[in-house]
């Protein structure tokens, strides 16, 4: 997480062949040409696809409208894509600070209008939108921004993360009829008092956040790569007796993806989280610090190419 911080490393890292050629695993390229071949080879195989434009920290108004325009074009290339016969296989993920939130003077109106402009042309190409989740600092003014995106897009999906203490209550504040929750464990280094620290604590916040979801009236989207909570999910779901259609599983780009097509072959609704564009050091920074597994991974082909 220090690493993803740093200017230094980042700069290092974009300077060595090697470094990107593992980044994609992670992240299919910088192109919309890139991430299109990407998610359409991921729709042939029976999954579904929500999108990110990689960018974070916008400090200022051209920057943020820059951002919306990627997504303009992206919603209209898009919608342009022969999908599958799932109901909703097309989707778009943002985040807000990369839509204006953290400028200085009116940050969150910014954020809220060009949200609302993305939500419009997802909307009438038929691709659903999800707000993504930031640090902890953030995520009272994310969910003002949802409760108001929601008034005209009631679909509109939100992430929730089970590692910080009030997710709980968000899941069954959020979750009605209609609602999409992505809920996820949690990617950022978060302090004591507002997040659990342990593995054992998140698993069963995990787990008490999926029931409440499970047993609600909106749409669960389990965005967890861990035996434990996939199985879960599928127990919790029978139980609330919901049908495959009515929830379903995300991955990350590059993660487990045999386990992606063994559940999508079953007859369960896998998403595939797809990253793509120039910024994506931190992003595959925190994929690193998140699960050793994938630092295993990069210093291995480190070793291996050097």
């Amino acid at each position: 997480m220090a690493a993803a911080r740093s200017d230094r490393i980042k700069r290092t890292a974009e300077k060595m062949p090697v470094t990107r050629n593992v980044v994609h695993r992670f992240v299919p390229g910088e192109s919309f040409d890139e991430v299109l071949d990407a998610g359409t080879g991921l729709l042939a195989s029976g999954r579904m696809i929500s999108i990110d434009h990689l960018g974070e920290d916008t400090t200022d108004e051209s920057a943020a409208e820059a951002t919306v325009q990627a997504y303009l074009r992206l919603i209209g290339l898009l919608g342009e894509l022969e999908v599958s016969s799932l109901e909703h296989p097309l989707e778009v993920s943002l985040k807000l600070s990369a839509l204006g939130r953290a400028l200085p003077r009116h940050g969150e109106k910014i954020a809220l209008e060009n949200a609302h402009r993305i939500a419009v042309a997802a909307a009438q190409a038929g691709v659903w939108v999800t707000v993504d989740a930031e640090d902890h600092t953030t995520t009272d003014a994310t969910l003002r921004i949802v409760r108001e995106l929601r008034a005209d897009f009631p679909d509109l999906g939100t992430v929730l993360q089970s590692y910080l203490h009030r997710t709980e209550d968000d899941c069954a504040e959020l979750s009605g009829p209609g609602s999409r929750i992505r809920l996820c464990k949690g990617a950022y280094a978060e302090p004591a008092d507002v997040a659990f620290q342990t593995k054992a604590d998140v698993d069963d916040s995990y787990l008490r956040c999926l029931r409440i979801l499970m047993e609600g009236s909106g749409y669960p989207m389990v965005a967890s790569h861990d035996p434990a909570m996939i199985a879960a999910a599928e127990t919790l779901s029978a139980a609330a007796g919901r049908r495959p259609e009515e929830w379903e599983h995300q991955m990350l780009y590059g993660i487990r993806n045999g386990e992606q097509l063994r559940l999508a072959q079953v007859g369960r609704q896998v998403r595939v989280y797809v990253p793509f564009g120039s910024q994506w050091y931190g992003y595959f920074m925190r994929r690193l610090a998140e699960r050793p597994a994938n630092l295993t991974f990069f210093l291995r082909a480190l070793v291996s190419r050097g």
